[in-house]
């Protein structure tokens, strides 16, 4: 008798154990899901407010692509007449009024874009390379952060090395569509190796020479480096490239890098160098 209570005893505990381990694993499995539901639902509201930044800015601001000036400055020539930099020369510097840009963002301090890319927005500048990973252009909180330029540059300077950053989103805002250079045809059209850029001082016009990606690392992330710690960047980062892009750059060169996340651990990477500038009309007098 005794030995059919312990039996029937044990039956139970089994039953309960069982019982408890359903439990806990439709709870694990509502919880996941609930906070994958608050992910995805998060991911939109951001991406929303994001957009209406986005909005905002084109309803407001006039990208203008402008004429040589008498003034214009062609740097970085190259001896090699075949070199596509005097093609590239060619190509006009765009122009934007930043007044009405600061008025919404005091931090603003540049516009890029990026032919052949969704990439073609206002650049903001914090006090660390944090801030704009998860503000957007209002400052509001938003997990889509926005498009901003190392703490560590000088726009007045014109440091080696102007580094910009953004995140890679999968609606292709920010710099959602730089991993699109490696592999949508991007490269099938040499008109996209340039990117234009304007600042409060002056409008540039840098010549792509290097794409890639790599997992996370800082090697390339030297903003004012010894004349020796700079070749040896230029050299890493022109090794690196996965496409010729027959563009010769040294150590007097000034280079802009635009960088941004491929996935979690992986960064896809742009380089481009400095080939035409021009000071803003303020600048001039």
């Amino acid at each position: 008798m005794e030995e059919k209570i312990i039996v029937k005893k044990k039956r139970v505990l089994k039953k309960g154990i069982k019982k408890v381990i359903s439990i806990c694993f439709i709870l694990f499995f509502m919880a996941t899901f609930s906070y994958s539901l608050y992910r995805i639902i998060r991911w939109n509201i951001d991406n929303n407010n994001n957009q209406k930044d986005i909005d905002l800015i084109f309803d407001t601001i006039i990208v203008t692509e402008i004429d040589d000036t008498p003034t214009v400055e062609n740097v970085s020539k190259p001896e090699n007449k075949e070199d596509p930099y005097w093609d590239y020369i060619k190509t006009k510097l765009i122009n934007v009024d930043f007044t009405k840009l600061k008025e919404i963002n005091e931090d603003t301090v540049a516009w890029v874009k990026v032919e052949g890319t969704n990439i073609n927005y206002p650049v903001v500048q914090a006090s660390d390379n944090s801030f704009y990973l998860d503000h957007s252009f209002n400052k509001s909180g938003n997990a889509a952060g926005w498009v901003f330029m190392d703490y560590r540059n000088n726009t007045q300077n014109g440091d080696k090395n102007t580094i910009i950053y953004a995140h890679g989103r999968l609606n292709g805002t920010m710099f959602g569509s730089l991993k699109n250079i490696l592999n949508n045809g991007w490269l099938n059209n040499p008109d996209n190796f340039v990117i234009k850029l304007s600042s409060e001082k002056e409008n540039t016009l840098w010549q792509v020479f290097s794409i890639y990606t790599i997992p996370e690392t800082s090697d390339y992330l030297y903003v004012n480096p010894s004349e020796e710690e700079y070749l040896k960047m230029l050299n890493i980062i022109i090794s690196r490239s996965t496409y010729d892009f027959k563009t010769t750059v040294g150590k007097d060169d000034r280079i802009l890098t635009l960088s941004s996340c491929l996935n979690n651990d992986d960064r896809v990477v742009l380089h481009a160098k400095l080939i035409k500038k021009d000071k803003k009309i303020d600048e001039k007098n």
